[in-house]
């Protein structure tokens, strides 16, 4: 099986044996996404683009003529929840309040298979640390809760769980 990535620009180095397309827009990464569940068995999705993204862009530098500026945001489209096929869908939610039931309150409105939830007001947890404590939530409402983990550990258990998942799913 083939494994993809999908990624924006970033400044880590491309991970060996897999194949990377590399995305700049909100559009180009549903595009992307739309095309690489053609045939996919799961569909990971770490986060969101954006949620909002400018009503227009500028072809050029905008020029300081004036004062102040007003930048007009619209929704970006949430490409976990319009993706459709016969693959497992997984998500993720950096929580700060309310951790399991704001998942899984995702997870239902997004049609996930499985969600990894993280408290992100913890700090040995979520953004700009090597370390995360997530709870794992299945759409059959099992819910697991790891310990303080490397990320590397935590890509690992929910990967085993995507493999427990995709199985139940060829015995239907």
């Amino acid at each position: 099986a083939e494994v993809k990535l999908i990624t924006a620009p970033t400044s880590l180095p491309e991970p060996v044996g897999i194949a990377v397309t590399h995305i700049e827009t909100a559009a180009e990464m549903k595009e992307a996404v739309a095309n690489a569940v053609a045939q996919a068995d799961a569909l990971i999705m770490a986060a969101a683009v954006a949620d909002y993204q400018p009503k227009t862009a500028a072809k050029a530098k905008i020029k300081k003529e004036t004062p102040s500026l007003t930048l007009e945001l619209i929704r970006t489209p949430d490409i976990l929840t319009e993706v459709q096929g016969k693959f497992l869908k997984v998500g993720f939610a950096a929580e700060s309040e309310d951790i399991v039931a704001n998942a899984r309150q995702k997870l239902q409105r997004k049609q996930l298979d499985l969600i990894a939830a993280n408290d992100i007001t913890d700090a040995d947890s979520g953004f700009g640390v090597d370390t995360n404590k997530v709870t794992l939530i299945d759409r059959d409402g099992k819910v697991e809760s790891l310990p303080l983990l490397t990320k590397r550990e935590v890509a690992d258990k929910i990967l085993d769980r995507v493999v427990v998942l995709l199985g139940r799913k060829a015995k239907r």
